[in-house]
């Protein structure tokens, strides 16, 4: 069995495929020569990320295609009903980045409520001459301890960041379609651990009105979750971080209630023009922006591997049998 890792896999996952006797291409395909590339090679195994698009037509050109792999969460890029109606095994690892996720929105949160992202930009233009005044400027800021953190979404990414929130002292609120409750355990370096029972509310009205840093945890989704009557009923000076999908946040919208002062503060990690966001959006500078990295780290890239490799073995010796 030949796999491409289009969109790349750690040394991790790799070496777990090779010592299991499974060929892994070191290429990285242009996505209109993925489909002669993958019959030219015999492929059975495709990996990507978020790059490269597995479409209906690239399923109907591969029969030699068994197996489809996402290295994350958010299987958007990939037509994966069809792909299973054709036979083939759909793998992907949701709560490997988790972590990775979870403590970006944090990065975010933190560098918004201390202004960390604009000081860090002014400070070499300006730290010389305007120090005083960028010292008073930037006083105004917050403690996240005592806060209330509202969650959209009670996923593995969404329970992670709440995990976080709890260990700095916050409040807990989380949104969902639907009411249910979950235990959180908190495991800590000397072994103890302590367990949380959260449970979520559908309502989002009063959700809004209690939130003061908003992080929204969700897959994709066909419209907005945030838009002007939402924006409307939360509190003055609200944070969001955006770490889902592009589109689950109207960001002209976004960017004139923080024109208007009812958002004192918002992240984006991902962008409904991705890889070509809005002008207004990277020259505002009361976003704290990151170019989709939420489960970059060398720590999630190693467990995406591992993980995926883990899955193409299994697969493959159920096959055999």
């Amino acid at each position: 069995m030949k796999v491409l890792a289009n969109d790349g896999i750690s040394k991790a996952g790799e070496r777990a495929l090779k010592e299991a006797g499974i060929e892994i291409l070191d290429n990285r395909v242009a996505q209109d020569h993925v489909i002669n590339f993958i019959n030219d090679n015999n492929v059975g195994v495709l990996l990507v990320r978020s790059a490269t698009k597995v479409r209906q037509d690239l399923i109907d050109a591969c029969p030699s295609l068994k197996i489809i792999g996402r290295g994350g969460i958010g299987m958007d890029n990939i037509d994966v009903e069809y792909a299973k109606s054709k036979g083939i095994k759909i793998i992907n690892t949701p709560t490997a980045s988790s972590k990775s996720v979870a403590e970006l929105v944090f990065g975010h949160f933190l560098s918004l409520a201390r202004f960390l992202h604009e000081s860090n930009r002014l400070m070499p233009l300006e730290g010389e001459t305007h120090f005083n005044a960028m010292k008073k400027s930037f006083s105004n800021a917050y403690e996240l301890s005592g806060k209330t953190l509202g969650v959209i979404g009670f996923g593995s990414i969404g329970q992670e960041v709440i995990k976080i929130g709890i260990s700095l002292g916050m409040k807990i609120q989380v949104l969902t379609r639907s009411p249910k409750t979950e235990v959180l355990t908190l495991n800590f370096f000397d072994g103890q651990s302590v367990n949380f029972e959260i449970t979520s509310t559908n309502d989002m009205e009063a959700f809004l009105k209690e939130a003061d840093f908003i992080s929204i945890n969700t897959p994709k989704t066909n419209e907005y979750i945030i838009d002007t009557p939402q924006f409307e009923k939360m509190k003055d000076g609200v944070y969001i971080v955006n770490t889902a999908r592009g589109g689950v946040i109207n960001e002209v919208t976004l960017i004139d209630f923080i024109d208007s002062g009812k958002v004192a503060g918002a992240a984006l990690d991902v962008f409904e023009n991705e890889p070509s966001p809005e002008l207004p959006l990277l020259m505002n500078p009361a976003l704290s922006l990151s170019p989709h990295v939420g489960g970059n780290t060398v720590d999630a890239q190693e467990k995406i591997g591992i993980e995926l490799a883990e899955q193409i073995i299994k697969l493959q010796k159920e096959t055999i049998r």
